[in-house]
């Protein structure tokens, strides 16, 4: 009931405030961040290496392109004054003052890093609290608690909770902004946010400590971005969106450690899977969704190629994303450089119109209607091997397209009907702008299938769910061959292409295995913010006229729950044309085991491969519909070099050489094989030396081109 209370009493505070606070947050930011380079140079952050970034940003030409935010990261603190107000560390920051005005007279905006709650030091000091007859232990909730996400346990967790029903718990945050507001700051970054940052319910709760913080910047007069992070729980987003003008929804995007670049693609595509939860709660009066930074200019040091920054650079954009480059920008990439002053492509990202997903799975589209009859339209291409995405424009409600421009080669296309198809690299992307030909398109029909009227087995079963259709979900499903869900009546006129929006619930990446007909397994890799609020996609599935069954569990690994799947007509859309094999749901040899991953398709891989000629994973069944020469992506994962032998239907052993910095992470080999019409057997092993994990196999054909038809 407490909590009941404190949820209803924020939410009437909300109320009363503006819809977006402080007058900062019409539009993303544009600008730089050190925390990136923090996590390859711990020593990094200092006041002479953060001058060096500002006269880079101003020197670079990122300025003159609307790149204006210089926001140190954790480590500029370094004790607290008299008042239990955090200061700079006098020798990494002796004047930290005069570095703002240094970022200031750079034609820049600063922004500084801190936390909620109280911190050790300033609690055993006791200090007297500005502009109040209180003392910092006055303020502190009892009994002693974790006051964010950094917290410990027990009466010790060296940040401490404040309890904001206490006199002077206001004006110690009015204090802390003051401060910062002396010295000129112009952001604020508050990490550690819950509920979010790995501490999803509400035994820490920190929002009324972003209320508090927001309030605090109003009353400075100095108008200051407020972001709160990281990886908030969408269900409390009424505080989020009110009182703050960013909210991160993911987790670093930086390896920090675990791979040799700052970053990669898997880190990349895990904002794709996420995005869809969120992509309803971004605009100019709801504020932004931040996908962390953008580090696109570094060269190699990034660990993505040049396709997947333009594709990273696009998926930022679309979601009108703050834009923050990472890295050391003294050392640019001209490349990157590039990437990252495209105009037209800014100004997809400054156009107050966040995206909203219209095709998920391998191929995805992406479409933000500016409401003019214009369009801008993204198409991705997230496996290793080239292929042509489509996008029907019936699916965005229009007949046709008028004009279409690439955006990121600046060249006009020409006027298109019926669909746009392109040919795309490993991991690439398409930006179009699309203006519509006159007319209106009527959106076909649907069916939507409850998950909690469909059949259940196993550990599967209902629960309530308050954002549900029906107001009820399917949880239990999962980490057993028997725990699926299963829709036994899903009937459509006609043979075809269909669009199967799938309404799931996560916190975090989950995936389903699912089959349709009792064929082969398909993986939809999903993510979210909620357990209560679903999130929707919709995946192309070849159905047969009539009745037809679409089961859904994951074998090994952690499914999101169901809420329910919506059966409309493609309009349009080709069939599927890459084939996906898990290694997990193959057959694994010898001491070859599966198990929970969480970068990896299906949220699981399988490891100790190699050692023996039985240890080895057999796909069985990879089926093809005609004898020929077919792109085979394997994604594996390896922390150094190590092989993998591979055998198609029993023919000639072929040794791959295989490198990797992680196994965290998984990375891509592409590579052409020979397979028959119908079923092909290929199996992958090592018997004479370890081979890396094993994440899944792709087939597609080789030209790349689609799959018009069903099989």
């Amino acid at each position: 009931m407490s909590r009941l209370v404190l949820a209803c009493g924020l939410t009437a505070l909300a109320s009363t405030a503006t819809a977006q606070v402080n007058g900062v947050a019409h539009r993303p930011y544009l600008g730089w961040s050190s925390f990136s380079q923090q996590t390859l140079d711990p020593a990094f952050l200092t006041q002479a290496n953060m001058l060096k970034q500002s006269d880079a940003l101003a020197a670079s030409g990122l300025q003159a392109h609307g790149y204006t935010y210089i926001n140190l990261d954790s480590g500029w603190m370094g004790g607290f004054d008299a008042n239990g107000r955090p200061i700079p560390d006098a020798t990494t920051f002796p004047d930290i003052k005069a570095l703002i005005d240094h970022i200031h007279a750079n034609g820049q905006k600063a922004g500084i890093y801190w936390i909620p709650g109280v911190e050790e030091p300033a609690v055993q000091a006791n200090s007297p609290i500005l502009g109040s007859d209180q003392h910092i232990q006055d303020i502190l909730a009892l009994p002693h608690r974790a006051g964010n996400a950094f917290g410990g346990p027990g009466e010790s967790p060296y940040h401490y909770k404040i309890d904001f029903s206490k006199a002077g718990a206001q004006a110690y945050m009015d204090s802390v902004v003051a401060l910062f507001a002396s010295w000129g700051v112009d952001f604020i970054k508050l990490d550690g946010v819950t509920p979010g940052s790995y501490s999803d319910d509400l035994s820490i709760d920190n929002r009324e400590d972003v209320v508090a913080w927001s309030r605090a910047i109003a009353k400075s007069g100095r108008p200051m971005w407020f972001t709160v992070s990281w990886q908030l729980d969408k269900d409390h987003n009424d505080i989020w969106s009110t009182w703050a003008n960013a909210r991160r929804i993911d987790d670093d995007v930086e390896c920090e450690g675990r791979c040799a670049t700052l970053t990669n693609w898997p880190r990349i595509e895990k904002r794709f899977r996420d995005l869809p939860s969120w992509q309803d709660a971004a605009g100019p009066t709801k504020g932004w969704n931040d996908l962390d930074t953008l580090d696109i200019t570094d060269g190699e040091l990034d660990g993505l190629s040049l396709d997947e920054k333009r594709s990273a650079m696009t998926i930022w954009s679309m979601a009108n994303a703050p834009l923050y480059l990472g890295g050391d920008l003294t050392k640019l990439d001209p490349e990157g450089l590039r990437i990252a002053t495209n105009d037209e492509v800014l100004a997809v990202d400054q156009s107050g119109h966040p995206a909203r997903q219209l095709v998920g799975g391998d191929h995805q589209v992406w479409v933000s209607d500016l409401g003019d009859g214009r369009y801008y339209v993204a198409l991705f291409n997230m496996n290793a091997a080239p292929a042509t995405v489509s996008v029907p424009w019936r699916l965005l409600g229009i007949p046709g397209a008028l004009r279409v421009r690439d955006l990121w080669t600046h060249k006009e296309l020409g006027p298109s009907v019926a669909r746009h198809d392109v040919l795309l690299p490993a991991h690439a992307t398409q930006l179009l702008l699309v203006q519509r030909l006159p007319g209106q398109v009527l959106a076909p029909p649907s069916k939507a299938y409850e998950a909690e009227a469909a059949t259940l087995a196993g550990t599967a079963q209902v629960f309530a769910c308050n954002g549900c259709s029906g107001g009820s979900k399917v949880g239990g499903l999962g980490l057993g061959t028997s725990n699926t869900v299963s829709f036994n009546e899903v009937t459509v006129p006609r043979d075809g292409v269909y669009l199967m929006q799938v309404d799931s619930l996560t916190l975090g990446l989950r995936s389903y295995l699912y089959r349709v007909n009792d064929g082969p397994y398909h993986t939809f890799n999903s993510g979210g913010g909620s357990f209560q609020l679903p999130s929707s996609s919709a995946l192309p599935i070849c159905l047969h006229a009539g009745t037809n069954r679409i089961r859904f569990g994951n074998d090994v690994s952690y499914p999101p729950d169901l809420d329910r799947i919506v059966i409309r007509d493609g309009m349009g859309l080709p069939a599927p044309s890459v084939d996906v094999y898990e290694a997990e749901a193959a057959t694994l040899g010898g001491t070859v085991t599966a198990g929970f991953s969480n970068y990896f398709s299906g949220l699981a891989k399988a490891g100790n491969i190699g050692g023996g000629a039985a240890n080895a994973v057999t796909f069985n069944q990879v089926t093809v519909p005609r004898a020929g020469v077919y792109q085979l992506e394997i994604d594996y994962a390896t922390k150094g070099p190590r092989s993998l032998v591979m055998t198609v239907n029993g023919g000639n052993a072929r040794q791959l050489d295989l490198d990797g910095s992680s196994f965290d992470d998984p990375v891509a080999r592409v590579v052409d094989v020979t397979l028959q019409a119908g079923n092909n057997t290929v199996v992958l092993g090592n018997p004479s030396g370890f081979g890396p994990d094993l994440d899944r196999i792709v087939v597609s054909a080789r030209s790349g081109a689609p799959v018009t038809g069903c099989p």
